[in-house]
């Protein structure tokens, strides 16, 4: 439901320290994309992996990128250093204390077994470094965190079939299935029979649409997978009909504005469609995407958002509702965060 809660007026020059210190949940990171070269540097020294970078500085100055491929390139090649349980651990620890210290709430973390099985490292060795990290997050910080396994669209259906077998035996570790990588050319609808089998199984769907895709890509998603969230969903707006239906259902939009900037799928920040999508009474939602390698994590996606197109706090105060509300977590925990929510509003 859109929120009916006024917020009381808001100098321009607070909104940053609002948006700051606001409780909100993070449903779009990929945990993999919170590898800093400071830490990929470190992990290739412990497990004694060559990777093509001179320095710290030569790693970062590569993360330039034209296009959702030539990030994926890349990304990749930062993955390798992750070998052992430790490692994963690391990487999602560091994360997690970031988004404690961002005022995240609850967080849905996504990951990419397959980009580290084809490695010849166990799934067990993914799942269980991730899940203990999540499990000391809730004891040294309050901050709630699941995972949720996603698919590599540009492999095949026979290959997601066979990750989520190895997969299962670890099924108390992650709470549903999404869909990434590359978009173009690997329509929903060509994982629809691995997507039936996890609705059956009971895990809860999600699936990159309407990033680069276009927005039949959304309803496919939709209505083939029968996701219950679109991560994305920007190209939404050149398809009236579509708005009116995730508006209707409340649809869930994980929205990722730096990481569209950075990938060109809106070029200046300015031109963000994320006011207009709200307006439209969606339930969007900001979030970091790949925040090493995009220019910031959620806090930063936020202020920088706003200072590009000149929302308001009132629309601080949707995105972060939204953001509770398009979660997977129980009904009456998300009214807790949402009550929070708004006496944190009405203190500020």
């Amino acid at each position: 439901m859109t929120t009916s809660f006024t917020v009381p007026a808001i100098a321009a020059e607070r909104l940053p320290e609002l948006l700051r210190g606001m409780p909100k949940a993070e449903l779009h990171i990929h945990i993999e994309g919170s590898l800093e070269p400071e830490l990929i540097f470190a992990l290739a020294q412990r497990n004694r992996v060559a990777i093509p970078y001179a320095s710290v500085e030569e790693l970062r100055s590569a993360y330039a990128f034209s296009n959702l491929q030539s990030f994926l390139d890349i990304y990749y090649a930062g993955a390798s250093v992750l070998l052992t349980e430790q490692d994963f651990y690391d990487m999602a620890h560091a994360y997690l204390a970031r988004a404690a210290t961002d005022n995240v709430a609850h967080t849905e973390i996504f990951f990419d077994p397959q980009t580290h099985t084809a490695r010849g490292v166990a799934i067990d060795t993914v799942i269980n470094g991730l899940h203990r990290a999540c499990v000391d997050a809730q004891k040294q910080w309050g901050l709630s965190a699941v995972l949720i396994l996603c698919f590599l669209r540009h492999l095949s259906e026979e290959d997601a079939f066979a990750t989520l077998e190895q997969a299962l035996p670890l099924r108390d570790k992650f709470i549903g299935v999404g869909l990434d990588s590359s978009e173009l050319g690997h329509p929903p609808e060509k994982f629809a029979k691995v997507f039936a089998k996890c609705r059956s199984l009971g895990l809860r769907l999600v699936a990159h649409a309407g990033e680069e895709g276009p927005p039949a890509y959304i309803w496919s998603a939709l209505d083939v997978l029968k996701v219950e969230r679109i991560d994305h969903g920007v190209q939404s707006v050149h398809d009236a009909l579509l708005m009116q239906r995730l508006a209707q259902d409340r649809i869930p939009l994980t929205v990722c504005p730096l990481s569209n900037q950075k990938l060109r799928v809106f070029p200046d920040l300015a031109d963000h469609n994320l006011g207009a999508l709200l307006d439209a009474g969606l339930v969007a939602t900001v979030n970091s995407d790949d925040p090493a390698y995009f220019g910031g994590y959620i806090n930063e996606n936020f202020t920088q958002t706003f200072a590009a197109t000149g929302l308001t706090a009132q629309h601080a105060y949707q995105l972060a509702y939204n953001s509770f509300e398009g979660s997977f977590i129980e009904a009456s925990q998300k009214r807790v965060f949402q009550d929070r929510l708004q006496e944190y509003f009405a203190r500020f």
